[in-house]
Order: C-alpha cells, then structure tokens, then sequence
C-alpha cells in the first residue's frame, strides 16, 4: 500500500533518491543467477563475506551507467526547459568518454546497445537515428534513465508519453523500447499522484495511442503473461515486468527493491527501474537511512535535485537535501 499524507515534494525527492539507491544496491549483485544470490534479507550495499561480487573494485555504494544517465537527462531537462535530444545526446557522449555524473568520473558498467550509439553519436549521426532499431537490438538502457522526465514534465500524458519515447532514440531506436518508456512513464505518474491503479490507468493511455505506437507493439509490452515470465534480464519488457512485480507485490521501497536484486541477472538496472517507482509510492525517508548515507556521490546529485524541486513547486520553497 502507498504511504498516505505524502506530499509531492516527498515523492519526488522519494523517486530520484529511490532510482540511485536502487542502482547502487544492485551492482555488487550484477550477472548472477537468483540462486546463486544471498537470501533477500541479506542483500545490502555490502553483499554478506564469501559472496562473489560483480565489479569488484567498485567501491559499496556507487551507482553505475544507470543512476548516471539519469542524472544526465535530468541535467539537460533543467538546462535546456525542454527536452532537446542533441543536447542530451551530447550528455551521453559526455558520460561514456568523461565520466559526466559518473562517480568520481569512472565509468565501470555499460549496455553494448548504449556503447554502438554514442559511437554512432560520435560519427555524427543525428541523435533521433542514432539508436539501433531492429527487433533484436531492445535493451533495458533507455528504460533505466527515463524516471526523471516524469520528475520534471508538466505537461499532459500524451505529451509525456511522447517525450518518454523521444529520449530513447539516441540509443534505443526500436517501437518497442520507445513504448515500454512510455507506459513506464505513465505508470509512474500515476504513482507520483498518488493514483490508485497507476497500471492499469497508464495501460489504458498507450492503448490509446496506436497513432504513436503500432499496436503490435503496446499489445507486447501489455501482454498479462509477461509477468510471470520475470527474469531481472536486461530485456527490455523483461525489466519493465519485473519491476512492475516488485512494486506491485511488495509494501515497502527495502523490501521492494531487494526483490528486484533477488530476480537475479541484470540486478541494479531492475531496482533502479523498480526503486525509482516504490521511491514515487512511499516517499524518500522511506528508503532506508543507512543506503541513503551509504551512497556515494550524492554531491552529483545534490545542485541537480534542488533545481529540479524549485521547477516542480514552482519555486516556493526552498529546495531539500537528498
């Protein structure tokens, strides 16, 4: 259940801290099957001695590709007061080759499909083409880094929709990868505002949208039998599934994403996408106190989350600490 009497300033501030605690708890876990994980109330920042991490000199607490792109269209959201998907673009080349908003500018963890792009980026092919669009090519990555166009957009939901399928392009060129952003974005809107069937309210509105989408496509991502074929990969409906599950059967952000970790694989993208939605639902002093100083970073994020809270109140009160 939602936590009551929150305010939308709490939610915000709950989706953004949410996606980045959710991204660095997952790394350590990265590219192991479920059984081979602890047991879901062992998971922390640091995994429990004797688990074999992924990317082992990455310190505890550092988020990857995931919290880092995010941040980068955040950043151009707020620089630019729309989305301008050069200028973004031009962020994601600035993250894969300087760091930009990785931690301590250290790039540990990439898609191959992300990489592809940014060198298609870097050969000057315009950012609305750059992105792979066959069939094979629908990674997670576009996905992982959408939640603060929610933060930030005031428009309506169609509008929404549409820029949530626009920033995938510069990576993510494929309908289906476009719509699963949409939905996503929907779904969590409907979250923020305390909504009290975001899903099925959100699968309503692309369904609507064929003008947009080709059904073939939304009826995919829509499909009810996705759900029980979650398994935290980095497929694109694959994660969008399975952080759906983790929301939705859970009542708590820890308990939440401990079961994104727990689905195995692709570990910090499935809770950065599930974390960023229980963040939305419960509000941020519900993701637990001891991950919130435990993250590292949070110097990044900070100048980023204060300009997002003054477009997002209008600017009447001053702006919050992560």
């Amino acid at each position: 259940m939602a936590a009551t009497g929150l305010t939308r300033r709490e939610r915000i501030a709950g989706g953004l801290m949410g996606l980045l605690v959710g991204d660095a708890l997952g790394v350590p876990y990265e590219f192991h099957a479920p059984q081979d994980l602890p047991p879901q109330a062992e998971i922390e920042m640091t995994p429990p001695p004797g688990f074999r991490r992924a990317h082992v000199g990455v310190p505890p607490g550092t988020w990857s590709d995931d919290g880092a792109q995010a941040l980068v269209l955040l950043d151009s959201l707020l620089a630019k007061g729309r989305l301008d998907l050069e200028h973004f673009a031009h962020g994601l080349t600035r993250w894969l080759h300087q760091g930009f908003y990785a931690v301590n500018s250290s790039v540990f963890d990439m898609g191959a499909q992300t990489a592809t792009a940014i060198n298609r980026l870097m050969q000057g092919i315009p950012a609305d083409r750059s992105g792979p669009n066959e069939e094979s090519r629908n990674g997670n990555g576009a996905l992982m880094r959408v939640l603060p166009l929610v933060l930030w957009h005031q428009g309506d939901d169609d509008e929404l929709a549409w820029l949530a399928a626009w920033q995938s392009l510069p990576t993510h060129g494929h309908p289906r990868s476009q719509a699963a952003c949409a939905v996503y974005c929907l779904w969590a809107r409907g979250v923020l505002e305390g909504s009290e069937s975001p899903w099925d309210a959100a699968a309503e509105k692309l369904r609507r949208m064929d003008e947009l989408f080709p059904k073939k496509e939304i009826e995919l991502v829509l499909d009810p039998g996705n759900r029980s074929r979650t398994k935290g990969t980095g497929y694109v409906l694959d994660c969008l599934w399975s952080a759906r599950r983790a929301v939705e059967e859970t009542s708590s952000y820890e308990d939440c994403v401990r079961m994104a970790i727990a689905f195995g694989h692709d570990t910090d993208t499935t809770a950065a996408v599930a974390g960023g939605v229980a963040g939305l639902k419960y509000g941020r002093d519900a993701v637990p106190e001891r991950w919130r100083v435990a993250l590292r970073g949070k110097m990044l994020a900070e100048p980023l989350f204060g300009a997002l809270e003054m477009v997002a109140m209008g600017g009447l009160e001053p702006p919050t600490s992560l």
